[in-house]
Formats: C-alpha cells, sequence, structure tokens
C-alpha cells in the first residue's frame, strides 16, 4: 500500500498540533501557589515551608513556591498585585492596608484582599544587651535600636509602642532599620543596644543572641499598650521562653492572619484552608508560635472580607 507524501504530511502536522494543545494544557492545570512569608531568621518563613509542603501534598497539581519577604507591608502590596496566592501578615498592617494608610506604605486603599484566617498572635518583644544598661522603654532614649525593616510590620510596631511611652525615633542615639537576623549580628558585635521584633515566641533570632549574649528583655507596661487600643492587647512572654529570661515580662501582641485576593479561585482558596487546618501538626512542627492556631478562633477580628473558598470551609464545618 502506497501512502502520499500529502497524507504523511498531514499526519504529522496533526500530530504536531496535539502536541502543541498537550502542551498548552499542562500548565494551565497546574495550580501555582506562591507563599508569602518574612525574613528567613523570622516566624513567617518556616510556617510558610510547612505550607508549602502541605499544599504540595495534598493539593491536587499544587507548585507551591516560597518567598522571603520584608514581611506584612510588601506581601500585602504583592497580593494587590497579584504577586502572591497567599500571604502572612500583621492584623494592623492589615487594616491600614484596607484603609490605605500612606505613612503605613499603603499609597491607596488594597482593595482586592480577602482573609483567609486568624492564626497566632506577634508578641512585640524588646530585646537590649545587658551591657547597654537598657531595662525599660525609657531607657532607649539615646541608645541604639533597630526598628525593624523599613515600613515593615515590625516598624510600625515600633512606631507605636515609642509613641504610646511618649517617644520617637528622635529620642534614639543610633537608629537601623534591619530585619531580624542582621539586628542581632550587630548587638553580637557591640554595635547596637537593642531590637524591638514583632514575632511569634520563641522567635530563632532572638534565641540565637541570647544563646551568645546576656540580653534583658524589656517590658512593655500593660497601661502603654492600653493608650494604644485595639488590635493591640497586653498579653506576657513567660519566664524562661529565651536564656536568662526568669520572670514574666509583660508585653504587647497583635493578631496574625493568612490572606489571598480576590484572583485567586474559590476552590483553590478552599484547598488552601481546608489543607491547613488538617495538617497543623505539620504547622507546629515548623514552629512552636503554631500552636495557637484554632479552627475556633479563625475568624476572630477578621478586618476584611472573607474570601467565598475560606467561607465555605468554615461554613462546612459550623465556624462563624
Amino acid at each position: 500500500m502506497r501512502i502520499s507524501f500529502t497524507t504523511v504530511l498531514r499526519s504529522l502536522s496533526a500530530a504536531f498540533v496535539l502536541t502543541l494543545v498537550a502542551c498548552a494544557a499542562a500548565p494551565a492545570q497546574a495550580q501555582f501557589v506562591n507563599v508569602l512569608t518574612g525574613g528567613t531568621a523570622g516566624v513567617y518563613y518556616p510556617l510558610g515551608v510547612a505550607l508549602s509542603k502541605i499544599y504540595a501534598d495534598k493539593i491536587p497539581k499544587a507548585r507551591p513556591s516560597v518567598q522571603a519577604t520584608k514581611a506584612s507591608v510588601e506581601n500585602l502590596v504583592l497580593l494587590e498585585a497579584g504577586k502572591g496566592e497567599i500571604a502572612f501578615t500583621l492584623g494592623d498592617s492589615l487594616v491600614f492596608a484596607w484603609e490605605g494608610n500612606a505613612e503605613a506604605g499603603f499609597e491607596k486603599p488594597l482593595k482586592k484582599l480577602r482573609g483567609i484566617a486568624a492564626i497566632y498572635p506577634n508578641y512585640i518583644q524588646l530585646v537590649a544587651t545587658a551591657s547597654s544598661g537598657v531595662k525599660t522603654l525609657t531607657d532607649l532614649k539615646g541608645k541604639g535600636l533597630s526598628v525593624g525593616a523599613a515600613k515593615s510590620g515590625t516598624e510600625l510596631n515600633t512606631r507605636a509602642i515609642l509613641a504610646a511611652a511618649g517617644m520617637s525615633y528622635k529620642d534614639m542615639g543610633k537608629l537601623e532599620y534591619l530585619p531580624f537576623a542582621e539586628s542581632v549580628e550587630l548587638m553580637k558585635n557591640r554595635q547596637l543596644d537593642s531590637t524591638l521584633q514583632s514575632a511569634g515566641l520563641g522567635v530563632a533570632s532572638i534565641r540565637d543572641l541570647a544563646t551568645t549574649n546576656d540580653v534583658t528583655v524589656v517590658a512593655i507596661p500593660p497601661e502603654t499598650v492600653a493608650k494604644i487600643g485595639p488590635p493591640y492587647v497586653s498579653v506576657v512572654i513567660p519566664a524562661n521562653t529565651y536564656r536568662g529570661q526568669t520572670t514574666d515580662v509583660p508585653t504587647a501582641a497583635v493578631v496574625n492572619f493568612l490572606v489571598t485576593h480576590d484572583g485567586v479561585s474559590d476552590e483553590l482558596v478552599y484547598q488552601m484552608t481546608k489543607t491547613m487546618f488538617e495538617n497543623l501538626g505539620q504547622m507546629v512542627s515548623s514552629h512552636a508560635a503554631a500552636k495557637d492556631i484554632k479552627l475556633e478562633g479563625a475568624l476572630a477580628g477578621m478586618p476584611i472580607p472573607l474570601h467565598p473558598g475560606a467561607a465555605r470551609y468554615y461554613k462546612e464545618k459550623g465556624i462563624n
């Protein structure tokens, strides 16, 4: 049987077209999930890594990635621009983003943001080297302080705490805008007196500092916290959270949230919410702060509209 060249050419062309269609369809089926976190020495990052592993294992065709960032403010700006699917943020940063607070780093309201869950409280942890002599908030005057990366959630917390104590950046002898790990390195080298870090208890950077240096965990009294008001609440850093800290230390806390944007599909957000709450053990294994993530508290204080995908999961679980 003789097959014409034209027939062969047509067959090859058809096969080529089918191959192109298959190749084009494959990426479309993948569900990209970029998890926006914070600095690698903080709490957001290890929790984000844990989330990405859960999503890779539990969500069909998920292709998760983890992005280290300057945390809350940058995360929210990236989400609004569609450059991530899920992000960690502090509650006050989220409120400022929704309202469009320019001083906090939001030139306009970020109205594409949608809520997924309230997770754990960020403890505002003010730590000084023992040699600096800083034992109280007012002792910071004339001293060196790292306030967190510029316009990060931590930096917003620092401004609020200092203002409530009747101080500002002008009262500091030296000011650094550095992430957690870099702040600690300067303190180890006696180039900086103190650092304020907003994170879950047992943050790696402070643990690292306390193992090599004598430190003072500085109290933020309840009356100072009360001057700020919600979303700040008065809490206690339990004794022995860090080496040399032998007593409870009062401080402030702000709730963290997981958020997404309205361009992420309902089904994907449903799966992201469901698989996280069904695998909290993996989150706790990555960092102890995750012990405070509770399904029953997932909607507590949510300051922005809930994503329909997350709402579907909570409805199934009777959470409202």
